[in-house]
């Protein structure tokens, strides 16, 4: 569970930023999002292939 403390006189938007902040940095919305519909294992590990060529490739044109 997440707790942002909110100090006596902060304003709520800087309350809200630091709980989207939280979030964010502990994927709970990314893991959300993928377990809402079953992937069968293959497809991921397909594109977890396609995504590691394409960054291969993007540091390969770098240099």
């Amino acid at each position: 569970m997440i707790i942002v403390p909110v100090k006596d006189g902060e304003n709520i938007e800087r309350a809200l930023k630091k709980f989207k902040r939280k979030t964010e940095k502990t994927g709970v919305i990314k893991e959300l999002r993928t377990r809402q519909a079953f992937q069968k294992p293959s497809v991921v590990n397909r594109r977890k292939m396609m995504k590691a060529a394409y960054v291969q490739q993007l540091r390969t044109r770098e240099e």
